[in-house]
């Protein structure tokens, strides 16, 4: 069965680049909605952006959404992995500017409001995306690839001349509450030049030592070090989680990533729906909805530094 939140939740931070007080609302929605963004600084008319792949803008540093009418929302990748992850399939996100707040740079405080706000399981079916055959891009170095499997499996490589990060690598079967218990408190990450930088061009204006983690070659300059020791990798399988969202519903496949991005991401789900024999719709049934994400999620799986 499909689900949405059964109360509505509230969000309130700067945005991580232009460094704007936003706030966001979530709220419940019908079934069939899927996950769509108002923004409440603009007209209505133009204000509702759908979180969907081939409404994604091409960026390197995050996800950005936009309509037809050129309303857009950025940052959004995060709370689309907590919404993933949750196992919630309808959602109307109310944000009072043009990105999403980065809170304390990972998912896990949009995990627990949702926990708190509680999921409704709705009377309408699901249905899910099943990869039917391999599907892959590379853009530059980096690779993205689709493969069939029953249920959501992500592996994402990292190799960074920074000490402080290295070579990583994991993999994860994103089963039941998998998400909420190894990835969403992995907060964002970079280099303390590529901040610099940034700023200079007039972005990461709401980025701190609190919400990401920053590096300058083996020294870790956030306060408090690390919350795991592959916390890089961790945060690059929750975007990748965030951005296979965009697809519009949960996908049974297995992701593999190798220095890949929001871009690279996107042109993989690009690869797939242009290609009719690679992909599916599924009706769900009680052994699938026993293996997606969220299904079985517990207040306990929620880590303790959320």
């Amino acid at each position: 069965m499909q689900t949405t939140l059964d109360t509505t939740v509230a969000f309130e931070g700067k945005g991580l680049h232009l460094g704007e007080d936003v706030s966001v609302v979530v709220r419940p929605a019908p079934a069939d909605t899927g996950i769509v963004f108002r923004r409440m600084d603009v007209a209505a008319a133009v204000a509702d952006v759908p979180a969907l792949w081939h409404r994604v803008i091409v960026s390197p540093l995050n996800t950005r959404i936009e309509n037809a009418a050129g309303t857009s929302v950025s940052t959004i990748e995060h709370i689309m992995a907590a919404l993933a992850g949750c196992g919630l399939h309808n959602a109307l996100i109310e944000v009072t500017g043009p990105e999403v707040p980065i809170l304390d740079g990972s998912a896990a405080q949009f995990v627990e409001g949702f926990l708190r706000a509680g999921i409704r399981r709705l009377s309408t079916p699901l249905r899910v995306i099943e990869v039917r055959k391999p599907v892959s891009v590379t853009v530059g170095g980096a690779t993205a690839r689709l493969d069939p499997a029953n249920t959501l499996h992500i592996r994402f490589e990292i190799d960074f001349e920074d000490r402080a990060i290295g070579r990583q690598q994991k993999t994860l079967n994103m089963s039941n509450g998998a998400f909420v218990r190894e990835l969403c408190n992995s907060r964002t990450f970079c280099r303390s030049s590529d901040v610099d930088a940034m700023r200079a061009q007039g972005l990461a204006l709401g980025g701190t030592l609190e919400n990401a983690v920053v590096v300058d070659g083996a020294e870790i300059l956030s306060p408090g070090g690390l919350r795991h020791k592959d916390e890089a990798v961790r945060h690059k399988m929750l975007d990748a989680l965030g951005d296979l969202y965009t697809a519009g519903a949960p996908i049974l496949g297995r992701y593999t990533g190798s220095k890949a991005g929001h871009a690279v991401t996107n042109a993989l789900l690009c690869a797939l729906f242009e290609d009719p024999d690679a992909w599916g719709w599924r009706d769900v049934d009680s052994d699938i909805a026993a293996r997606l994400p969220g299904v079985g999620l517990r207040w306990s799986d929620l880590p303790v530094a959320a």
